[in-house]
C-alpha cells in the first residue's frame, strides 16, 4: 500500500469549548488504568496476571483513561476524518467509530511503540463492531504545549520503497487543540511525559477489512 501521507494534521482546530467539555465529562467519568492488548485477553478469559506480567505491560504501557461517547464529539471529529481520508489519498472505506478514549498522562507515564489495529476483525458478539477492522486512527491535542515537557507523538515511517523504518516526531500536534489523522495500521508511540500532564482525546474509525 502506497501511503503519501504518513499522517494528516489540522493545527489548532478544536475550541476551547469542545475541550473543556471533554475535560468536565472525564472528570465526571470513572478513570481506568490504559490496557495494551495482552492484558485485555487475560481479562476476558479471566486469567490473573502474573508480576511479570504486569511489569511487562506497565513498561510498554502507563496512562490513564476514561471513557467519551457523546454524540456530539463524533459530529465535532467526523468532518475532520472524512476530509484528512480525502485529502491524503488513503480513501478508506469507514463506517462506524469505537467510543472516544480521553488519555490522560501524568510525569513518567508513557506508550511505547505499538499499532492501533488489531490482527483480526473484532468477534461477532462485538455487535456494530463485529467483522471489522480499525482503519483511521485521531488524536487530539487537549494541552497547551507550555504545561507539560515530553510526551511526543513519535511515528515510523515506512513509506519509502525500501520499507526503512525512519523516526518522525509529530511537531504538528503540539499546538492545542490539534488533530492528527493516520492508518491505524502505522506503528507509532508516545514517549514518557517528563513534568505536567498531557491530556488527548484518541478515536478509531472502523470498516470491512481490507481486501
Amino acid at each position: 500500500m502506497n501511503l503519501n501521507y504518513l499522517y494528516y494534521y489540522f493545527t489548532a482546530a478544536l475550541s476551547d469549548d469542545f475541550i473543556n467539555r471533554c475535560k468536565e465529562l472525564s472528570r465526571a467519568t470513572e478513570e481506568h488504568k490504559g490496557l495494551i492488548g495482552g492484558e485485555e485477553v487475560m481479562k476476558k478469559a479471566g486469567r490473573k496476571p502474573t508480576t511479570k506480567d504486569l511489569t511487562h505491560f506497565k513498561k510498554l504501557r502507563d496512562s490513564n483513561i476514561t471513557w467519551l461517547d457523546q454524540e456530539w464529539i463524533y459530529d465535532t471529529i467526523h468532518p475532520y476524518v472524512q476530509k484528512a481520508n480525502k485529502e491524503a489519498g488513503w480513501n478508506f472505506q469507514w463506517d462506524w467509530t469505537e467510543p472516544a478514549q480521553y488519555t490522560i498522562y501524568r510525569k513518567n507515564q508513557h506508550y511505547d511503540w505499538h499499532q492501533d489495529n488489531w490482527p483480526v476483525p473484532y468477534e461477532k458478539d462485538r455487535g456494530n463492531l463485529a467483522g471489522k477492522i480499525r482503519k483511521l486512527s485521531v488524536t487530539c491535542n487537549l494541552t497547551d504545549p507550555k504545561e507539560y515537557s515530553g510526551g511526543e507523538l513519535e511515528f515510523y515511517n515506512v513509506k519509502n520503497p525500501k520499507h526503512k523504518k525512519e523516526l518522525v516526531k509529530c511537531k504538528e500536534i503540539l499546538p492545542k487543540g490539534s488533530i492528527i489523522i493516520f492508518p491505524s495500521f502505522i506503528w507509532h508511540r508516545v514517549t514518557p511525559v517528563t513534568k505536567g500532564t498531557r491530556a488527548s482525546l484518541v478515536m478509531w474509525n472502523l470498516g470491512n477489512p481490507f481486501k
